[in-house]
């Protein structure tokens, strides 16, 4: 089951406090941005946030679970999405904690 359209929108509205939250389509499901930097997926309409050691601390007890199989285990977020502060201060706990993406490197022209 892929994630709908309506739940990205919520997750996005409800960080949004976090700095420049925005979502992108990736292989049915959603990668979610903060700041340029991917900090969380949304796969199944489950919110998983990348692991990081501030984000552990702030949580407290922490449910890890792959967002798809094969993946390495994220934080999943089961109900504390509704609180807009609480998933707003997690989110730039991680984004502070998430490296910037490498740049791409150009392609060769053949």
């Amino acid at each position: 089951m892929a994630s709908d359209a309506a739940f990205i929108e919520f997750i996005i509205d409800q960080m949004s406090d976090a700095g420049c939250v925005a979502s992108r389509k990736m292989f049915g499901e959603y990668a979610i941005y903060c700041d340029e930097k991917v900090v969380a997926l949304v796969c199944d309409n489950q919110l998983f946030v990348k692991p990081t050691d501030g984000g552990r601390t702030f949580i407290g007890e922490v449910v890890e679970a792959p967002p798809y199989p094969g993946a390495k285990n994220y934080f999943l977020i089961e109900d504390k999405f509704d609180d807009r502060e609480w998933i707003s201060q997690l989110i730039t706990i991680t984004a502070r904690e998430v490296p910037k993406p490498k740049p791409k490197k150009p392609t060769k022209k053949k």
